[in-house]
């Protein structure tokens, strides 16, 4: 592995084009200590953490107009796609850890090895458009909730949003564990207020669970598959595999094959159970949106806004409006804590351009920040949901672009050692790949399509044109 604490070592791969450079988060690098001869839940505690900040991504508001709608529209059938995109979340997350452990480089950086230079650029501008658009959905996510709960107009709700750049410092001189703790808090509190909206909304429960199981429904109602794939869309982050295989690297574990591997290991419990937290609160949101608007007539609720309106009203409990916003505004603080850390990880990793963190965060947030002011002083606040929609199709574009890499390297021997891909693993890997870049193929298909071809595209194959 080719720290700069260590040369060559000779169970490192050696399968890489280029030398690596300097360690990833180099200020926080190996700075948790693992004990080696403590307990297995002693060594689990140790490794807890890296896990939570990458499902946060996964709970962030992008993710709630999709759930939203699945919801109100079809009821708990959709709960199905949101666990199997959840578990498609899990085994790339894992695959992430291996790169990170097995080989000491995170993505970003293992691209920057393996590829050429105009490559390199071309993944590189692609990730932090991604990283943008991503910051734009949270930064506005963050604004409705603080115009929903104190009356705060959203372009400067957008400026306060900033704010959080300030805390992401400061919590990183006191260590890393800072920002874990502060993110967890921020995901208790979205569960918190997600279990007691559920408590007062009152869903069937044996329907609920049988939403669980997938449906033929969902493939043969156009509709219905097309809220699907947004939620599939929304849900695997692309610049969550760059930023895991970075901060798995914050535990200082042995540096041979049995380190590593029990490395490995407690990072992917770690990571299985914050997504499973996510799987929670997603299908809470869901579960949330089917009990109280489904079958109250209020099926074509998709927008934050609504459904912040007609919650107290419909399940007559005057703060359930209220613990929906709070949760909203968690999920966007949360989000944007660990944004800030991935730009950080990508633009070190690709072209080895290191900034002030102060620097870094700034602009990371200013990117997210002005288009967000502008589209909403240009044209309205009405416009929110629109700019919502087309950050997670810009995340959409970019998602290949990071699986394939992702895949490609944990795949090569001659890179991870012992630890690359087993058959089966490459099997279920390549299909999760092909099937999300298949599935958000067609989501730009229908979006950018003109809306004339669509519909003769559609009749030609004789199914109903999907709604928005």
């Amino acid at each position: 592995m080719n720290h700069p604490e260590s040369n060559h070592k000779p169970n490192s791969p050696s399968g890489w084009r280029k030398p690596a450079g300097q360690a990833s988060l180099t200020e926080v690098h190996r700075s948790i200590v693992v004990p080696v001869t403590a307990s297995f839940w002693r060594k689990l505690f140790a490794f807890s953490g890296p896990g939570f900040l990458i499902a946060v991504g996964y709970m962030d508001p992008g993710n709630w107009a999709t759930d939203l709608a699945g919801g109100a529209q079809f009821g708990y059938t959709l709960l199905s796609v949101v666990m199997i995109s959840n578990l498609m979340a899990i085994l790339l997350q894992h695959l992430s850890i291996k790169l990170g452990i097995a080989t000491g480089r995170d993505l970003a950086q293992a691209c920057r090895d393996h590829y050429s230079t105009p490559t390199v650029w071309f993944l590189w501008i692609l990730c932090e458009i991604a990283i943008a658009a991503c910051d734009l959905a949270e930064v506005v996510g963050s604004a409705i909730a603080l115009q929903l709960l104190f009356g705060i107009p959203l372009v400067w709700g957008c400026v306060i949003t900033a704010l959080d750049v300030i805390a992401v410092l400061f919590l990183q001189t006191k260590g890393f564990r800072y920002i874990e703790a502060l993110v967890i808090t921020l995901i208790t509190t979205i569960a918190a207020c997600f279990a007691a909206e559920l408590f007062f909304s009152k869903p069937h429960v044996g329907p609920m669970l049988l939403g669980f199981i997938p449906s033929p429904e969902i493939l043969k109602n156009q509709n219905m598959l097309y809220v699907a794939i947004g939620i599939i869309g929304a849900t695997v982050m692309p610049h969550n595999l760059y930023l895991h295989s970075s901060i798995v690297q914050t535990r200082k574990f042995e540096q041979n094959p049995e380190g590593k591997r029990e490395a490995i290991k407690f990072a992917t419990i770690d990571s299985t159970v914050a997504l499973m937290f996510a799987l929670l609160v997603n299908g809470a949101i869901l579960a949330l949106a089917a009990a109280a608007f489904h079958w109250s007539g209020h099926q074509d609720v998709a927008e934050i806004q609504d459904a912040y309106k007609l919650l107290s009203p419909l399940l007559g409990i005057g703060g359930a409006s209220i613990l929906f916003a709070v949760a909203l505004l968690a999920s966007g603080q949360n989000s944007t804590l660990t944004g800030t850390l991935a730009g950080q990880v990508v633009m070190e990793g690709f072209v080895n351009i290191r900034l002030r963190p102060w620097l870094r965060r700034l602009l990371t947030r200013l990117i997210a920040i002005v288009p967000a002011i502008c589209v909403i002083g240009f044209f309205g606040e009405s416009k929110t949901t629109e700019l919502l929609i087309a950050s997670q199709v810009v995340l959409s574009m970019q998602l290949g672009f990071a699986v394939w890499p992702l895949m490609r390297f944990t795949g090569e021997k001659a890179k991870m050692g012992t630890f690359a891909n087993r058959v089966w693993l490459k099997i279920l890997g390549w299909t999760t790949t092909a099937v999300i870049i298949i599935l958000n193929l067609k989501l730009l298909f229908d979006t950018f399509m003109p809306a004339s071809a669509l519909k003769a595209f559609y009749a030609h194959l004789g199914l109903p044109l999907p709604t928005q």
